[in-house]
């Protein structure tokens, strides 16, 4: 089930926040939001809730272990983490492990078929943090079961994130307040996400595929651009969408979720992108292994070597594929380069420069991304320069893309990359109306045509993926 389907929309949401009202005790709302989150994850592939029970019970026993066995903490400690590197290894790596080794000579290895449970990264990444953190701190320790599995599996966050830390949300599972203006702003939030995701993420994704689907010799050069832009607005107004909508729909039940976009094209190196862009996940990996690795604090050299080593997880992490690997390397060799030549502090007095060289590499680092093998990513990079200007056969690809509608949401995702508010703030006239009450009517009233322009759209659409449920 996704967010932006009517099974969601008109029957599990409304029934969920309905029960929920009427509900008065925080303990029996759990239950009713682990019952829901429970059938969430369970619709269309019952047999995974399973195994995603199964790794949180085992990760809850590991960190009541942790506690009572003091001596042997890091025992248990190393014990859950390989169990959930193994559990994630198993479902998600193994394939792609069997078939490299089948690329040395003389190796032959059948390869398994595993079907890949849906968000297995995210929840994985979740009950690791609970346990880590446990074994850092004892009083974090959680001895009801169910406050844990309803940490890992709470709908909003539970298939593609934002990535959770127990101890930023162990207190809204145990005491939360609800009240009528909590739950307004978060249904604000959740449809805006939604529109970000149907209104401009699918549109621009249908350009992305349809030239992807071409034979690659034959994208001309401007259609091969067009692509890797297009690419550039989906993959951000699909995630920050839905990241919108979690932290929304979060808000409605009384969670606050930290934010995990922050203009990320605004971004003017490649370090100050990842601090914009999936916060969650850059901040895991910073807490939970950069730090742990050394972090800066034995020299350059390990501080290179740990950002390497950050980044090269970071695109396995994405998929088991040379390409999400390549994709990540980009980026921590673009990361490790910045600090070896000081090139953020080079270019403060150029900041277009530096978001010209930034958004550059995002742009072209995301094709390979896109691309479903290394070597199409490359072929598709390598028609953006060397390709012809326009063909016979891409004209009608061409004609069809560029329509006034495509062009008109290319054109608003441009203006909706950038700081609006922020910029419009720095007015005193506008600052004081965005203050004010007319601004709280025109909202109210926007957020109603953009539901209705969304419900519309799915209504019309068969094209409604959701990019980030594959990892």
């Amino acid at each position: 089930m996704v967010f932006s389907s009517f099974s969601f929309l008109c029957v599990f949401l409304p029934v969920l926040f309905l029960l929920y009202m009427l509900i008065p005790t925080i303990r029996a709302k759990n239950y009713l939001l682990l019952l829901f989150s429970l059938f969430f994850y369970a619709y269309g592939e019952p047999v995974f809730v399973f195994l995603m029970i199964g790794s949180v019970f085992v990760n809850y026993l590991l960190a009541v272990w942790l506690v009572r066995w003091e001596v042997k903490k890091r025992v248990v400690l190393a014990l859950g983490i390989v169990f959930n590197l193994l559990f994630l290894g198993v479902f998600k790596y193994a394939g792609f492990f069997v078939h490299t080794l089948n690329q040395l000579p003389g190796v032959s290895l059948p390869v398994p078929d595993i079907t890949l449970p849906i968000g297995i990264s995210f929840f994985t990444f979740q009950v690791m943090s609970y346990l880590v953190d446990v074994y850092r701190q004892p009083e974090l320790l959680e001895r009801n079961f169910s406050k844990v599995l309803l940490y890992v599996s709470f709908f909003p966050q539970l298939i593609a994130g934002p990535i959770v830390k127990y101890h930023d949300v162990m207190r809204y599972i145990s005491e939360r307040k609800q009240n009528p203006e909590q739950v307004y702003r978060g249904l604000k939030r959740f449809i805006i996400g939604l529109a970000k995701k149907v209104l401009l993420a699918n549109t621009v994704g249908q350009i992305t595929d349809m030239v992807f689907a071409l034979d690659m010799d034959a994208i001309p050069m401007p259609l091969a651009w067009l692509c890797a832009v297009s690419y550039l607005f989906q993959i951000y107004f699909d995630f920050s969408g839905y990241s919108d909508m979690a932290i929304g729909l979060g808000a409605m039940f009384g969670f606050s979720f930290k934010e995990n976009f922050d203009v990320p094209y605004t971004a003017v190196s490649i370090r100050d992108f990842w601090h914009r862009w999936h916060i969650s996940l850059s901040t895991w990996f910073r807490e939970y292994l950069y730090i742990p690795l050394g972090g800066n604090r034995k020299g350059n050299l390990c501080k290179w070597r740990n950002n390497l080593i950050v980044f090269f997880c970071t695109g396995l992490w994405h998929g088991a594929s040379w390409n999400f690997v390549v994709w990540g390397m980009i980026h921590g060799v673009a990361i490790v380069l910045e600090d070896i030549f000081h090139i953020p502090e080079r270019l403060k007095k150029l900041p277009v420069l530096g978001w010209i060289y930034t958004i550059g590499i995002v742009m072209f680092a995301f094709v390979l991304f896109r691309a479903d093998s290394l070597s199409q990513g490359m072929d598709m990079i390598h028609q953006m320069f060397t390709g012809a200007f326009m063909t016979e056969g891409a004209r009608e690809t061409v004609a069809a893309v560029l329509t006034p509608y495509n062009l008109f949401v290319l054109g608003m995702c441009v203006v909706l990359s950038l700081p609006v508010k922020k910029i419009l703030q720095k007015r005193e006239t506008i600052n004081k109306f965005l203050q004010g009450n007319c601004y709280e009517v025109l909202t109210a009233c926007s957020c109603l045509l953009l539901l209705s322009a969304s419900l519309f759209c799915l209504a019309g659409e068969s094209y409604n993926p959701f990019i980030y449920f594959r990892f």
